[in-house]
């Protein structure tokens, strides 16, 4: 006689292709075309750009894996010259990338 733990076991879900889910779930993520600014929003974001220290509060979107995020958090880093910012020490990100600041 089989055991009702035994016999409950039948009817877990079975996973044969572990990830599967996951690579599926990831291919259903939607790719977004990078847009390209005007020279005249490209002046006005490198403007803002300039503007920001570090230690200041931004929300930034920007282009990452083929679609915009945005992020929020304190400026950890800036480099003017190479044009990247690092937010909250884990993401750095190049101004060709960025979309929108909001200090």
């Amino acid at each position: 006689m089989v055991s009702r733990i035994d016999r409950a076991k039948q009817f877990l879900p079975f996973d044969a292709l572990k990830g599967l889910q996951e690579a599926l779930r990831a291919k259903e993520i939607e790719k977004e075309e990078k847009i390209e600014l005007s020279e005249e929003s490209l002046e006005e974001l490198e403007i803002e750009f300039n503007k920001i220290e570090k230690g200041s509060k931004v929300k930034i979107k920007y282009y990452k894996d083929k679609q915009y995020t945005n992020i929020k958090g304190i400026v950890s880093n800036i480099d003017y010259r190479r044009k990247k910012i690092q937010i909250d020490y884990t993401e750095t990100i190049n101004m060709c990338d960025i979309i929108n600041i909001f200090v």
